[in-house]
């Protein structure tokens, strides 16, 4: 077997689909590039249209196959209707990346109802109706993965974690849930716990230069993550070679996580 037939046996993803939600912009975007990269279809949902238009550009330019679909991931109903047209648009997906997020960061004494619901039923919900309406179908056909984008709050509280932090570990408790129903028939479902990234999401705390520096140095790596240091993990787990890697939450943040 020559060297790419070894690689390719282990880690593309060639004929494959993937969804991507938040694939618009920050993490999910960098992961729907890797997957693309790698061979898969990609297809991304977030709510507005011209970034995801955007995004779907900049990947077919960096020669992937990819397209796009507009749903508000906290709206329940919505959250069926885009799943229902990814199907009629591109059939069922073999891969599921939930990496949609919203971070609301109001001390927790001054976190609203409204701020709690909407991060559970973006950051949580969604994946689970998702879930429910791809997991079986993977089970099915004898393979998927499901990728979760989890967090260092899942585990630690620190920086007003409040609702995020919740939504995050019930994520990490969902994957585990997920691989128990679903693992026996093929499907790997982990979630990534990133580290400090700079990402829209963090755009507030990275304009703190004190702040971001003080994180930095709480790694193993002595640096703050990137977007593309999470490529390499979610082709793995998104691939034949995570077969047997399933129900974890893998870190990926520069040793952050055991310091």
């Amino acid at each position: 077997m020559t060297t790419t037939a070894y690689l390719d046996a282990l880690f593309s993803l060639a004929g494959r689909t993937a969804l991507v939600t938040g694939g618009s912009s920050g993490i999910g975007r960098a992961i729907a590039e890797a997957l693309g990269r790698a061979g898969a279809e990609v297809v991304l949902l977030a709510r507005r249209a011209e970034p995801l238009r955007a995004a779907t550009a900049e990947l077919r330019a960096a020669g992937c196959t990819a397209d796009w679909l507009a749903a508000d991931l906290g709206d329940r109903d919505a959250v069926g209707q885009g799943a229902e047209e990814m199907v009629r648009r591109h059939g069922e997906p073999d891969i599921l990346v939930n990496a949609a997020g919203v971070n609301p960061r109001p001390p927790m004494g001054d976190l609203t109802t409204p701020d709690w619901d909407r991060t559970m039923a973006v950051n949580l919900e969604a994946p689970f109706l998702l879930g429910q309406r791809f997991g079986p179908g993977m089970a099915e056909r004898g393979w998927g993965r499901i990728i979760h984008i989890a967090s260092q709050q899942a585990v630690r509280a620190f920086g007003n974690s409040g609702a995020y932090g919740v939504s995050k570990a019930g994520l990490a408790a969902l994957a585990r849930s997920q691989a128990e129903a679903w693992s026996r028939h093929g499907v790997s479902v982990n979630a990534l716990a990133p580290g400090f990234v700079r990402t829209p999401l963090n755009e507030a705390v990275f304009a703190d230069a004190g702040r971001t520096e003080a994180m930095a140095r709480r790694t193993m790596a002595g640096r703050n993550g990137e977007l593309d240091d999470f490529a390499g993990a979610a082709v793995f787990l998104a691939g034949p070679g995570a077969a047997y890697v399933t129900g974890q939450t893998v870190f990926v943040d520069g040793g952050f996580s055991v310091t």
